[in-house]
């Protein structure tokens, strides 16, 4: 059994197939969601221990789920990665300024995900 849980968060489902697969392989158990609004109810009931967020997507997007997952009193806040096609460096500031811990830019390999995983010390 995976000692670590992601929550992919993304409005695709091929996306987040692919993303949950690269966990998977990473020996994560991963769990999926469509909107920022699932993601959050995953959260208070789930405790990830990181979160793949994609900017775009209806309902709620990763912006205001990211800024309302931050206030949420949890017992322990989950790493945050914004996974998104959003590559204007404001864009990226915005991100991490409203708490996001790292930020990658669709589309991205396996490489790169374990590159920015070993940077946050969740490789």
């Amino acid at each position: 059994m995976a000692d670590r849980t992601c929550l992919v968060v993304d409005d695709s489902a091929p996306i987040r197939r692919v993303v949950s697969g690269m966990f998977l392989d990473l020996g994560y158990a991963v769990a999926e969601a469509p909107t920022g609004k699932d993601a959050l109810d995953y959260c208070r009931a789930g405790q990830p221990d990181i979160v793949m967020l994609d900017w775009n997507m209806p309902v709620m997007d990763g912006i205001g789920c990211l800024t309302a997952l931050r206030s949420m009193p949890l017992p322990r806040q989950p790493v945050v990665v914004m996974c998104t096609t959003e590559s204007q460096i404001a864009r990226i500031q915005q991100a991490l300024s409203a708490g996001a811990d790292e930020y990658i830019i669709k589309p991205f390999g396996r490489d790169v995900l374990v590159d920015k995983l070993e940077q946050l010390g969740m490789a």
